[in-house]
């Protein structure tokens, strides 16, 4: 369950972005999660749950996940799709040269604290 220690980090970046902020507590934080990055939302929620209680700072604080959508670029004809449903194949050439655009993120969106 490497979502703990997503929980980890998270939680010391927090700790940084209190003490910058002069927050003695931590409401609610927003993360950008990607749609193929790997990270199953309810091991993290679940992570987060314990691990918020541990912490003064954290406790009670609420963790909102948001879905960033998977998009593959093809690199041979350069257009778009959406990667889930399509995979590794663009379905407008046929090429296999396509990278991931977006859909891969953990990133803080948003914290909120007093």
């Amino acid at each position: 369950m490497h979502e703990l220690g997503l929980v980890f980090a998270l939680s010391d970046l927090l700790e940084e972005v209190a003490a910058e902020q002069d927050l003695s507590r931590i409401c609610r934080v927003t993360v950008e999660l990607g749609e193929v990055s790997g990270v199953v939302a309810e091991q993290l929620q679940d992570a987060w749950g314990w691990a918020a209680q541990k912490s003064d700072l954290l406790r009670g604080c609420q963790l909102e996940l948001k879905t960033v959508p998977a998009v593959t670029v093809c690199n041979s004809c350069g257009r778009t799709y959406p990667t889930v449903p399509q995979g590794r194949i663009c379905p407008h050439c046929g090429s296999s040269d396509t990278q991931l655009l977006r859909g891969n993120e953990f990133e803080v969106a948003e914290v909120e604290g007093m």
